[in-house]
């Protein structure tokens, strides 16, 4: 019995041996030593294909592109040969001995984990001026540049922050993304919306330049002093003329990557003057109108009437409080409903904000709705300014007399009525917590029978649970399946996370896609070809056109990583993969 046991062994441990010599998965590098302004491409290369890839860390380097994804098929003397390859460009951070760690992946059930590459990052290496490298072509005839409408604002004052990006011949931008979005910590922000980015003709330092506006933005500070506007950072491809040309004589272009930075900008931002601040300001800053408006000037008693306080203009209209109106004692006031019609446009916001406040007399007479007082400050003319609202008289009849109704023009304060109150009820006790007399014995009662019971029905469900847990353990194919199904819903949430990323975008739906796949249809990843997808959604009785659907969004994964894509795109994809699943859930 020992010696089958051990022949068992021995086959069970050549057989993974040799699984795992039929399976390569290995990290290369353009180079082992760079200088801190190079840049390094790592290929993460496999012979089979895989799920799930994890990358490295990439501690101490920045990611400047990538990932890109390859795939290649070929025949060789009758044997089938796979290769798929992950592409990241990094620029070290920081000089000395670096580590690329290890990445992983998940190939037929089995984690997979290249081994560490280790990299010398020397002192930058000087590149020589020739006018006709690109190089020197890229850094001259190409700028990136933060605008700022206003370097030292006050408090709470808008400033606008306008990306350009300027280049000129020779060079041409094929495709370009933002690798670092500033996230503007200490400013109230609003990006303004930039459907397609378009190149105009314009001046850079005096000379004519194409220009691109790549993004625009609207910031509030909300805090005084130096602040500093984090940088934007574009990852571009540059077409620029080669030394070659073609059979026509014409120079052919070659394609170089880079990653250009806007500098830094420093805001001073001043604080509001105290000289002449009014006791009411509530940090309103820019240009505003103010009105306090009634609905009806004569109703009965028990009726309610409306009065809205409103505030139209331009400034920090969602960064401050309306005034809280007072009213005689006499008049229930409800607490208001806030309402905005709000609009950022590139010089800050516009439109109103308003406070409806309901109102109910409950006695007939006149009521003073007495002025209110609003109170802001101007940027422009830098000094405060306070309106106030009409003084109004309400017409209250058909109601009872309050006692002191000749003075309801004044009474603030003499008469209090509760709104949506059970005082009337205070000494009335709503939970007595009452007991029988004759209290029943313990024994014999539906607790004691329950009591009995109870770790009977509780044995019974843990032997119930630990069945159930038994067969999930033993069916593998289920868990597998279930495995993917989770992947594809967590591929799913990243493609949803990185709308404005078109290389994580699309990478994650399409893993997305492609494990619902496995998870629905039981397809392996062997088998992860259009025509085999098409037969087998076939086979389930799909309609042509949602069969064609699903394998569009596969052809557009794979279509976006060589050409633009915009943001519209992208969300009409992910549309589109929630509308094709969906549909394909109802009919299997």
């Amino acid at each position: 019995m020992r010696n089958i046991f051990v022949s068992f062994l021995l086959i069970m441990i050549v057989t993974v041996q040799v699984k795992a010599q039929g399976v390569s998965f290995e990290a290369k590098v353009s180079k082992r030593s760079l200088g801190l302004n190079e840049r390094l491409r790592v290929d993460f290369v496999m012979n089979e294909n895989g799920d799930d890839f994890t990358p490295p860390s990439f501690s101490g380097f920045r990611i400047v592109g990538g990932p890109n994804q390859s795939i290649s098929n070929s025949w060789v003397n009758g044997k089938k040969s796979f290769s798929k390859t992950y592409t990241y460009f990094l620029t070290p951070t920081q000089k000395g001995a670096l580590t690329i760690t290890q990445a992983t992946i998940d190939i037929n059930g089995e984690i997979y984990k290249t081994t560490p590459v280790k990299i010398t990052v020397t002192e930058a290496v000087d590149v020589p001026r020739d006018p006709n490298s690109p190089e020197y072509l890229i850094d001259d005839n190409l700028h990136l540049v933060a605008e700022t409408s206003n370097t030292r604002p006050y408090l709470n004052e808008a400033i606008t922050v306008v990306y350009k990006l300027y280049f000129r011949s020779p060079l041409r931008i094929s495709d370009g993304r933002a690798v670092e979005n500033p996230q503007y910590a200490d400013f109230w922000s609003h990006n303004i919306d930039i459907p397609q980015l378009k190149v105009e003709n314009a001046t850079y330092k005096g000379e004519p330049y194409n220009v691109v506006v790549w993004k625009k933005s609207v910031l509030y500070p909300q805090k005084t002093g130096k602040l500093n506007l984090e940088p934007l950072s574009l990852s571009l491809v540059i077409d620029l003329p080669s030394n070659r040309r073609d059979f026509f004589g014409n120079r052919i272009l070659q394609q170089s990557s880079r990653t250009i930075t806007a500098g830094r900008r420093t805001i001073i931002v001043k604080p509001l003057p105290e000289k002449g601040k009014p006791a009411n300001f509530m940090g309103a800053v820019g240009q505003f109108n103010f009105d306090a408006l009634i609905n009806k000037n004569a109703l009965k008693a028990t009726e309610s009437f409306e009065i809205k306080l409103k505030v139209t203009g331009n400034g920090n209209l969602k960064l401050f409080n309306l005034p809280k109106l007072v009213l005689p004692n006499t008049l229930e006031v409800f607490e208001p409903e806030h309402g905005e019609n709000v609009k950022t446009i590139l010089s800050g916001m516009q439109g109103n904000i308003q406070d409806n406040y309901t109102v109910v007399p409950r006695f007939q007479g006149k009521y003073p709705i007495p002025p209110v007082s609003f109170s802001y400050f101007d940027p422009k003319k830098e000094k405060y300014f306070t309106l106030r609202s009409s003084e109004h008289i309400v017409d209250v009849y058909g109601g009872p007399v309050a006692n002191n109704s000749s003075d309801n023009s004044s009474n603030f304060g003499s008469k209090q009525l509760l709104v949506n109150t059970d005082e009337s009820f205070r000494f009335i006790k709503l939970n007595p917590n009452l007991e029988p007399i004759v209290k029943k014995k313990f024994w014999n009662s539906k607790l004691f029978y329950a009591f009995l019971i109870s770790p009977i029905l509780l044995l019974i469900a843990f032997v119930l649970l630990m069945q159930r847990n038994q067969r999930i353990s033993n069916d593998v194919e289920g868990s597998r399946l279930r495995a993917a199904n989770r992947l594809s819903k967590k591929y799913l949430g990243e493609a949803k996370k990185n709308l404005k990323n078109k290389t994580l975008f699309y990478d994650a739906l399409e893993r997305a896609l492609y494990n619902y796949l496995k998870a629905m249809l039981k397809i392996k990843a062997d088998d992860f070809s259009k025509e085999k997808i098409t037969e087998i959604l076939a086979e389930k009785k799909l309609a042509g056109a949602e069969i064609q659907s699903f394998i569009a969004l596969l052809e557009n994964c794979e279509e976006a990583r060589y050409s633009p894509a915009t943001d519209a795109k992208m969300q009409q994809d992910f549309d589109q993969a929630l509308s094709v699943i969906s549909n394909i859930d109802k009919k299997l």
